[in-house]
C-alpha cells in the first residue's frame, strides 16, 4: 500500500460518522481517490456525481464516474443532474443543494469532499488578494455540517498516483485550464511561480497557515459568542473588547437577524456605528444589510430590524 492511499484511508476513518457516509465524486482525480480509498475500509459508502449540465459530454462523464464508483463497490451511486449558470458561485449553490437532498434521501449523517491541500493553498491566496480576515484565511474548512474534507493533507499529485495504482482513469476538467477564472489562474501561473522562485515547500506552508488561522478564529469565534451572550448589544460593553472580537459579535448578531453576506465593508459599517469603528458613525443608522435588515443605533445598543 503506497503512503497516499495509507494517508487517505486514515482521514477517512477519522472523519466518518456511523451509518452511511456519502462521497461527493465528480470524476476527477480528487474525488475518485477519495471513492476508491474508502472502498478499501469497513463501513458503509455511498456516492453522489452531480452533473452540472455545462459542458458537451457531461451527462456521460458523470454516468463513467458512477459506474467507477459502483465497480469499487460504493452503494448506494446516485447521479444527479443540476440546472445552474457557468459561474462558479452559482455552480456551488447548485451543486450544495444537490447534496443537501442526498443526504436527507439516503439518511446520511456526513458527505465526503476530497479538496486536497493545493486547493487549500490556492483557497489562502484567494483570501489574500480579497483583503480578507482570518476566518478567510482559514481557508476550506476540514469539517462544517454534514461535509468532511479527509484529504486536505494530501496533495494531488497524490491523489493522481492512488487512482494510477488503482488502474483507473480520472476525468480532466477543461474549465480547470481556464484561467480567466481567479482561482484557475492562482492555480497554474502564480503557485508554480511561487513555487520557481520559494520553493516546492509553499502550498504546505500557505496550508499551515490556514490551519493555525482557523483555530485563532474559532478562538476568537467562541469569545465572541460568549461576550454576547453575558453583555449583549450594550455599546459600552463592546468598547471594552479587542476590536477583532466586538466586530465578530456585531457580524453574529446581524447573522442571527437574517442578514446574509455580512463582510468586511458592512462589519466596518457596523462598528462606525457602535462608536468604535474607524472613521467614527455619528449617525445613529440605519446600515443597511443584505436580506432586508437595517441596523440602528439606539442610546446605548445596537438593534437590529426588519427593512420595511
Amino acid at each position: 500500500m503506497s503512503r497516499a492511499l495509507h494517508l487517505a484511508r486514515g482521514a477517512i476513518q477519522a472523519s466518518c460518522a456511523p451509518g452511511l457516509n456519502l462521497i461527493g465524486v465528480s470524476g476527477g482525480a480528487d474525488s475518485l481517490a477519495l471513492a476508491i480509498a474508502a472502498a478499501t475500509l469497513p463501513g458503509s459508502f455511498g456516492a453522489v456525481v452531480i452533473d452540472h449540465g455545462l459542458q458537451a459530454g457531461s451527462a456521460e462523464v458523470a454516468e463513467h464516474a458512477a459506474a467507477q464508483c459502483r465497480e469499487l463497490g460504493l452503494d448506494p451511486v446516485q447521479v444527479i443532474r443540476v440546472e445552474t449558470s457557468k459561474d462558479e458561485d452559482s455552480a456551488r449553490k447548485a451543486r450544495y443543494q444537490a447534496f443537501e437532498e442526498a443526504l436527507v434521501q439516503h439518511n446520511a449523517q456526513t458527505l465526503m469532499l476530497a479538496h486536497t491541500r493545493d486547493d487549500q493553498a490556492e483557497q489562502v491566496l484567494l483570501g489574500l488578494l480579497r483583503g480578507s480576515g482570518t476566518r478567510s484565511l482559514a481557508g476550506i474548512p476540514a469539517s462544517r455540517g454534514p461535509y468532511r474534507r479527509p484529504l486536505l493533507e494530501l496533495s494531488r499529485e497524490q491523489t493522481e498516483q492512488i487512482c494510477r495504482e488503482a488502474g483507473l482513469d480520472f476525468w480532466e476538467d477543461p474549465s480547470n485550464t481556464d484561467t480567466g477564472y481567479r482561482r484557475n489562474l492562482i492555480r497554474h501561473r502564480i503557485l508554480p511561480l511561487l513555487r520557481d522562485e520559494l520553493g516546492e515547500h509553499v502550498p504546505v506552508a500557505l496550508a499551515r497557515t490556514a490551519s493555525l488561522a482557523a483555530a485563532d478564529a474559532q478562538a476568537l469565534d467562541s469569545w465572541a459568542q460568549a461576550a454576547k451572550a453575558e453583555h449583549g448589544l450594550r455599546i459600552a460593553e463592546l468598547a471594552k473588547l479587542p476590536v477583532a472580537v466586538s466586530s465578530r459579535v456585531l457580524r453574529l448578531a446581524a447573522m442571527e437577524a437574517g442578514a446574509r453576506n455580512v463582510g468586511h465593508e458592512r462589519t466596518a459599517a457596523l462598528c462606525a456605528l457602535a462608536g468604535f469603528g474607524v472613521p467614527k458613525s455619528k449617525s445613529a443608522g440605519p446600515v443597511q444589510l443584505d436580506g432586508a435588515i437595517s441596523a440602528f443605533r439606539r442610546q446605548s445598543v445596537i438593534v437590529f430590524t426588519t427593512t420595511g
